[in-house]
């Protein structure tokens, strides 16, 4: 069977809107894959390698639009998201190298530590992400940034989940941006990713392009109204939209987790 030929009509709906939701939760804060994924997958034929590329294709549509958006609305420090961005693609593309044989059982358990220890710091500092106290200047914070880059990139290419969420973690943790800002860099960012991990599904054959493009145009609705919502309201929205996702993530890792060591 060919991926898709028997796709019904209640799937392609599920697929316009889960791709909408997908692109505005992207906009804010990162995460929509956890939407997209699961209905990709309920495509028949689908195989998850398919899925995975497609959701690619789809993402960096959304992520486009509201990188756009943030550029010109908010004017992040692109001296720090540029260079952060080019590391990010170069890592994203080995990351997809890999992802056939690199083991999930060893990293979702290092992910989900992690979640939880920044989800509770988030949760008990709300002044965390609010006001912008820029760290580590000059050739050091931008190190870092490239660091930070590579590192997420990489991530993106393999797994995925989550991705824009991390950035924001890092950019607002590490680097002392205000979340505002930090969603404006990691949608730079993340369309990087999603570019890099395309770069080399779609050579190997592994897209499903009407499939993507579909996905593409719904969020690509989803990312501008997400990102305009998230200028408009402004930190304190992004934070609590940004605890959420780390909630819903920290189920989602937990329970892959679980399922992993009990097989």
């Amino acid at each position: 069977m060919i991926a898709g030929e028997d796709i019904t009509w209640v799937v392609i709906l599920l697929l316009v809107l889960a791709g909408f939701a997908a692109g505005w939760v992207d906009a804010v804060v990162g995460g929509g894959g956890l939407l997209q994924l699961p209905v990709l997958l309920m495509v028949p034929g689908i195989s998850p390698v398919q899925a995975l590329a497609t959701n690619k294709l789809g993402s960096v549509f959304g992520t486009t639009v509201s990188a756009i958006t943030y550029v010109r609305r908010v004017r992040p420090s692109m001296g720090t998201a540029l260079p952060m961005a080019f590391a990010a693609l170069l890592a994203s593309y080995g990351g997809a190298v890999v992802a056939a044989w690199l083991p999930e059982r060893v990293i979702l358990p290092l992910i989900l530590a992690a979640l939880l220890g920044v989800g509770i710091f988030a949760a008990l500092k709300p002044s965390v992400g609010q006001l912008e106290k820029l760290r580590h200047m000059g050739f050091g914070h931008l190190a870092r940034a490239v660091v930070i880059g590579a590192i997420i990139g990489f991530y993106d290419g393999v797994l995925g989940p989550g991705t824009g969420t991390f950035l924001i973690i890092a950019l607002v943790m590490v680097l002392g941006y205000s979340f505002l800002n930090s969603s404006a860099q990691a949608k730079v960012v993340n369309m990087a990713t999603n570019l890099g991990a395309l770069l080399y599904f779609a050579p190997a054959g592994h897209v499903l392009v009407w499939l993507g493009l579909m996905l593409g145009a719904a969020n690509m609705a989803g990312g501008y109204v997400g990102a305009r919502m998230a200028i408009s309201k402004g930190s304190q929205f992004i934070r609590v939209v940004f605890l959420v996702v780390v909630f819903v993530l920290i189920l989602k890792l937990g329970y892959d987790v679980a399922v992993d060591l009990f097989a």
